[in-house]
């Protein structure tokens, strides 16, 4: 019978990026694991905790399409609180902390990975994943009235009528 390694996945906004879900699947690939992806809460009460929610299940959702056996929970808004609620060396055998990259990761400026890898006595795997960026909002530009195709040249007409229509360049 093969081993059955079962595997604590830490990630909040990076939780459904596809470096991360690569990472899982490589380490998927040469043995039978299992995964449980907790995130964090960022503070902000229950609209905080609406918006993990939100994100675990958009990160499930993507690992499952990889093929990953993976459940999840929310945690506490502390990463290492979060950690420490979750842990149980009976029911995991290693973590993998998702993070942004240095400066502009938090989650590195408190040295998580080497925290939880200190907490737990596992071995701990540091991935950094880049969040998707946001979309941009776009609309149309406002269509200036009575110009048409020639809109762009609107002001060089209009310069022109109030300087005394002199032409570029001449002098009297």
């Amino acid at each position: 019978m093969a081993w059955h390694f079962r595997i604590l996945v830490v990630a909040n906004v990076t939780a459904d990026t596809p470096e991360l879900i690569a990472a899982l699947a490589d380490r998927a690939s040469g043995s039978y694991c299992s995964f449980t992806l907790l995130v964090p809460a960022p503070a902000g009460g229950r609209a905080g905790r609406e918006a993990a929610e939100r994100r675990l299940a958009s990160a499930l959702g993507a690992m499952r399409a990889a093929g990953l056996e993976v459940d999840g929970r929310v945690g506490d808004q502390d990463a290492i609180a979060a950690v420490h609620d979750a842990w149980d060396p009976t029911r995991y055998d290693e973590v993998v902390v998702s993070t942004l990259p240095t400066g502009t990761s938090r989650w590195l400026q408190v040295d998580l990975p080497h925290r939880i890898e200190r907490l737990t006595n596992v071995r701990v795997t540091h991935v950094v994943s880049h969040p998707k960026p946001p979309v941009p909002h776009t609309e149309p530009a406002p269509h200036p009235a009575g110009h048409g195709v020639l809109a762009p040249f609107a002001a060089i007409a209009t310069s022109r009528r109030s300087s005394g229509g002199g032409g570029l360049g001449r002098q009297a």
